[in-house]
């Protein structure tokens, strides 16, 4: 009976010495930290040409323009169940938007004018700052995106890791930048457009552009390459660009170099043969 209960007694130590271990192996930090979700650009490297500051008022006329669609929506929805009608795939996304996704916007509008146009809040910020629900400001956000007042980009951050070798990334805060989309101009009054560009305008950009492709169209590949790429990436594409502009330079002589020796050879005097005349003597 003593040895029985001693056996036990070693079992249970053993198994509880061995989930010990799983758990502290479970608990260790993974050295790749934390997923990283698909299309996340680096913080740090894009907000400077990502980020635009809002022009005077541009603020007030999207939060206007977003609560006139709104109304829009719910008059749509009203129409279809009195005619009966199918809405379109345009009408059917425009009923999407909900007062709680104005509501955001508004928040999100607010940023853009306090801070320039730099706008990344956290979800848990947006459902502080707007007193909702942080599965109800993520699904805000996504139908603001679906619609177009919100264009968003996923964003990750460098954390340097004190346990172990190498760096490790983390996801942070998205970017986001406001619009006005397209496909609500037709349902905002005529007040709330955005004006027409001017004809002489519109010419004069035609012109600027066409000018523009001339000046392009005179350039070498490294020249090109030089202009339109900065970084390393422009680097190589600049040497790049040499070496194929050294091998253009190259074929031109060597095609030179043939032409002459045709001309010269084509400018030799040549005398052709003479006919050769059938003549028949009448009888």
């Amino acid at each position: 009976m003593a040895t029985l209960t001693l056996g036990n007694a070693l079992l249970s130590a053993f198994a509880g010495t061995k989930l010990q271990k799983h758990k502290a192996r479970n608990s260790a930090p993974h050295p790749t930290a934390a997923r990283i979700l698909r299309n996340s650009v680096e913080a740090g490297t894009f907000e400077h040409v990502f980020f635009v500051p809002p022009a005077k008022g541009e603020t007030d006329r999207l939060l206007r323009a977003a609560r006139r669609i709104l109304d829009a929506g719910k008059q749509l929805r009203s129409e279809a169940r009195r005619d009966a009608r199918p809405l379109t795939s345009r009408e059917r996304l425009l009923t999407t938007l909900t007062s709680a996704s104005v509501r955001v916007l508004e928040e999100i509008l607010t940023l853009a004018r306090l801070n320039k146009g730099q706008v990344f809040p956290s979800y848990d910020y947006l459902a502080q700052a707007t007193s909702l629900g942080r599965a109800t400001v993520a699904r805000s956000l996504r139908i603001l995106e679906s619609i177009g007042f919100l264009v968003r980009q996923r964003r990750f951050k460098r954390v340097e890791n004190v346990e172990g070798p190498g760096p490790r990334l983390k996801q942070t805060s998205n970017a986001y930048r406001t619009v006005l989309p397209r496909i609500i101009l037709d349902y905002l009054p005529r007040w709330m457009r955005p004006a027409p560009t001017p004809d002489d305008e519109l010419h004069r950009q035609a012109e600027r552009a066409e000018e523009l492709e001339h000046m392009r169209s005179q350039l070498s590949c490294q020249e090109l390459a030089e202009t339109s790429v900065d970084g390393a990436l422009g680097k190589v594409l600049a040497r790049l660009g040499a070496a194929l502009d050294r091998q253009e330079r190259e074929s031109q002589t060597d095609t030179q170099t043939q032409l002459n020796s045709i001309i010269i050879t084509e400018s030799q005097p040549t005398c052709p043969e003479p006919p050769t005349w059938n003549i028949s003597r009448r009888s």
